[in-house]
């Protein structure tokens, strides 16, 4: 058993919450912008006296329509300014908010907010209401719902006049660093999400830490894009890590227009996930191939990684390849720092592996990607790499203040103020994940005599896509084969750009299939796996199954196999369940196939 940790860099408030964040920086700092809001495709300025006015406006309407101390809020939204609004007006009501995504599907928003007993919900468009109001009847709890687009915001404002800022401060002076600041749902292998339950310890812990250890990035005229989503924990982490530093802080909501944003916002810091680098990348790759510069796009990137990888040893870049790295530093790589916004040196990347040939691409044309590791359990980041030493092919060491150890199993443990407090209303699961104090995550991995850990597998079955979705693949699984044509369901796509799917016929519900359309008894699954009529009526099984997840869960390709999973063909156990990896070994072309096919 190995562990290793480094000492904490961030005291947590003995008795303050998040809310003393937004307060202070008005305080000390009232003129200092704190936040960009992008109005009508341009970018407005908001201070921090605003911001802390502004919350305040929207906590009173709150107060005035019911919501009291400890009350579950939920917010669905896509990452705009009015997230982290609200965000810290829940808060300042003394209530606790609960994070939805916007991709949501009904059934998933019902569960969430029946589960978390929300009395409200905060919504963005007309379509995200539709949603909520197709299950109302099922959230008795459910008192109100504003919609962002119809004037949710300034519906609160009214709604709240009447109400002074002591009174809100009052409220906002209740909860201690050990209340609950937020509920966020993240799906267990058993397919039913699970409420992490994170304190304001949780954040300060999280997001103090973060910021010392990584000081140069959080200081100064620093300024972050968050484009991520807001109710993804990662994104959270932004979003208060931002305020405490406190550095400028953007958010946009549609990766769409990405390219423009980074030039518009010009952040010193990215945040994101492999796939968009990857993007980024394989779009300027692309680029260059269409202009005719495609061997000279390749040697540049060729050179960037080698400079890279010579930065690790010790005698440094050879004059030759210090050479050449400049010329491409004038060809090639300044474009493309350019297209990242032209003044950001650093992003952290997390949610998947963003691969080691790809660190040293970044880092080699003077963009450091620093990889982190986590999960909702541990309120983001766990573990990330050092701004100025980081390892490639690592996630980096603990979080100051944490301990990272290494089962006999290979398991990694957790341990720190950082940490969930347990699941909401799943008290199973809770002592299923926590043991004397440490957090098993699932996942394998080990730690070099450095302390640098590396994740190398998982025991649990949750797939997480190249785009970060972390995906629970028992609920799509179930519903897709719940069809009486499906005999098994493996959704497919760590580390993927989408979740695709290996799918087997029933045995003995194809003759059945075969006869009533008309097909020549005995045809094999391997002769029907090109047939539209049976295809279409595999793709019915399929939206019926997308119909229970978000549409970044949903299985967008698939492909038919020749025969089942048993047995005796090693890809079940005698219990039935699916051998995963055997199935992936198995039929690696197949999987292959749905992303090249």
């Amino acid at each position: 058993m190995r562990e290793f940790s480094l000492p904490a860099l961030y005291e947590v408030p003995a008795d303050g919450n998040l809310t003393d964040l937004i307060r202070r920086n008005a305080a000390q700092q009232p003129d200092a912008v704190v936040i960009g809001r992008k109005v009508d495709g341009r970018w407005e300025d908001v201070t921090a006296a605003v911001f802390l006015a502004e919350v305040r406006a929207a906590a009173k309407g709150l107060m005035a329509s019911g919501v009291q101390p400890g009350d579950r809020v939920g917010l669905l939204s896509r990452t705009r300014y009015e997230w982290a609004l609200l965000d810290f007006a829940i808060w300042s009501a003394g209530a606790v908010t609960v994070p939805v995504y916007e991709t949501s599907s009904p059934e998933q928003i019902q569960w969430i907010l029946g589960d978390s007993g929300a009395v409200a919900c905060i919504v963005e468009t007309p379509a995200h209401e539709a949603s909520v109001e197709s299950v109302r009847d099922r959230l008795p709890d459910l008192a109100h719902v504003w919609q962002l687009e119809r004037d949710g915001v300034e519906r609160l404002r009214a709604a709240g006049q009447g109400l002074t800022d002591e009174e809100v401060d009052e409220r906002s002076a209740l909860a201690t660093a050990d209340s609950v600041a937020t509920l966020v749902y993240t799906s267990g292998t058993t397919g039913r999400p699970k409420g992490c339950v994170l304190t304001h310890r949780s954040f300060f812990a999280e997001c103090g830490n973060a910021v010392e250890r990584l000081k140069p990035l959080f200081e100064g005229d620093s300024s972050v894009l968050l484009f991520l989503p807001a109710a993804h924990v990662f994104g959270r982490l932004v979003e208060i890590a931002s305020v405490l530093a406190p550095i400028k802080l953007g958010m946009v909501g549609d990766i769409k227009n990405l390219t423009d944003d980074l030039a518009g916002f010009r952040p010193t810091l990215i945040l994101g996930v492999p796939r968009v680098f990857e993007k980024v990348y394989n779009g300027a790759r692309a680029k260059a191939q269409a202009d005719g510069k495609g061997k000279i796009f390749d040697k540049a990137a060729e050179t960037a990684i080698a400079y890279s990888r010579a930065q690790d040893t010790p005698q440094g870049p050879s004059f030759g390849l210090r050479i050449k790295h400049k010329v491409f530093d004038r060809l090639v790589y300044g474009k493309l720092r350019a297209v990242l916004g032209g003044r950001a040196t650093h992003a952290i990347s997390g949610g998947a592996p963003l691969g080691e040939r790809l660190g040293h691409f970044y880092r080699g044309i003077g963009f450091t990607v620093l990889e982190g590791y986590g999960l909702t359990e541990s309120c983001a980041a766990t573990a990330f790499n050092p701004w100025d030493k980081p390892r490639i092919g690592t996630v980096g060491q603990p979080l100051p203040g944490s301990v990272v150890r290494i089962a006999d199993d290979g398991e990694v443990l957790l341990h720190g103020e950082h940490l969930f407090t347990g699941y909401w209303n799943n008290e199973a699961a809770t002592a299923d994940a926590l043991s004397d104090g440490w957090f098993h995550t699932g996942d394998l991995g080990t730690l070099d005599e450095d302390g640098f850990l590396t994740i190398t597998g998982r025991k649990k079955e949750i797939i997480v896509t190249a785009g970060g979705k972390n995906v629970a693949p028992a609920v799509i699984e179930d519903r897709i084969r719940s069809h009486a044509l499906i005999a098994e369901c493996m959704v497919v796509g760590d580390g993927r750009p989408f979740v695709g799917a290996l799918i087997t016929l029933d045995e003995d519900f194809l003759p059945r299939w075969l006869s009533s359309h008309g097909r020549p008894a005995g045809t094999t699954p391997a002769e029907l796996a090109a047939d539209p009529e049976l295809l279409a009526d595999v793709q019915k099984a399929v939206d019926d199954g997308n119909a229970a997840v978000s549409k970044a869960e949903s299985v967008r390709k698939f492909r038919i196999l020749p025969g089942q999973f048993t047995e005796a063909s090693g890809h079940v156990t005698p219990s039935l369940k699916l051998k995963r990896n055997v199935v992936a070994k198995d039929f690696a072309d197949e999987i292959e196939a749905i992303y090249t096919g």
